[in-house]
């Protein structure tokens, strides 16, 4: 969690130069090559289910992200991530009943509203909540892809072939920047390929082979308070007592949704 919004936050300038799909698709182009070297994936080898399974894991991880980063280039991170976690924590809720778990993504919803506005208006435009929500989405299926994929493949092997075929599905989106990218540019993102999206996704799928996704999902809920913690400190975004409210009420949300579905 901690790889991710410190490493979304270290990322402003990049998508500043390079836009937010160039930067995105940079670090999954990256990333994929990085994990392939590594791993060095037997793509020849693996069966039809394992392909789907790779594929879809794939195409979930390219949408979210980038959904993700053209949210926070238009919208504060903090609230950006918080839009973001409503997608697992709906998922989490509406997967045991339409009783009174309900409240949890109500009271998450209350934390958006509270953290969207500032004291003096409402913050962000429609096209970057837009993109949050669809973040929020790719989130969803992503948590759910990147647990079979575990079961799916051997070691790291299913994550590899995740991010060649993410890296694909990026590819169109990002060609739409490249004419803002730079040889150096491209290779200053190497650093923040790691940050995002290589080491995160590698201690998930690992992660997740060892725990349910329930006690994922608890432990995943510290996620906006650390989105919001990254915003402040590396870019300067400041919180009214009104958004720290609404951060803890996401936050209480999601780890209340998650422990009575434990």
């Amino acid at each position: 969690m901690s790889s991710v919004q410190f490493g979304s936050a270290f990322s402003a300038p990049a998508i500043t130069a390079y836009g937010a799909f160039g930067t995105t698709w940079l670090r999954l182009l990256w990333a994929a090559a990085i994990l392939a070297i590594i791993v060095r994936p037997p793509v020849f080898r693996y069966s039809r289910a394992q392909w789907q399974t790779a594929g879809l894991l794939g195409a979930s991880m390219a949408g979210m992200t980038l959904c993700f980063f053209a949210a926070i280039e238009r919208i504060p991170l903090g609230l950006a991530v918080a839009i973001d976690f409503l997608g697992p924590l709906s998922v989490a809720t509406f997967a045991f009943g339409l009783g009174w778990r309900l409240v949890w993504p109500l009271i998450a919803g209350a934390g958006v509203l509270m953290l969207a506005h500032d004291g003096n208006g409402w913050i962000g435009d429609t096209t970057g909540i837009l993109f949050a929500f669809g973040a929020a989405t790719g989130w969803a299926l992503y948590i759910i892809l990147m647990k079979k994929a575990g079961n799916a493949f051997e070691g790291l092997q299913g994550l590899s072939m995740s991010l060649i075929l993410a890296a694909i599905v990026a590819t169109p989106f990002g060609l739409a920047d490249s004419a803002r990218i730079t040889m150096e540019g491209a290779f200053s993102i190497v650093g923040l390929a790691i940050l995002v999206p290589l080491l995160p996704y590698a201690l998930e799928m690992i992660a997740l082979r060892r725990m349910t996704m329930s006690s994922f999902g608890i432990l995943m809920s510290l996620e906006p308070a650390i989105g919001a913690l990254a915003g402040f400190l590396v870019l300067s975004q400041p919180m009214t007592i009104v958004q720290i409210a609404g951060t803890v009420l996401v936050v209480a949300a999601s780890a209340g949704a998650t422990a009575t579905t434990a």
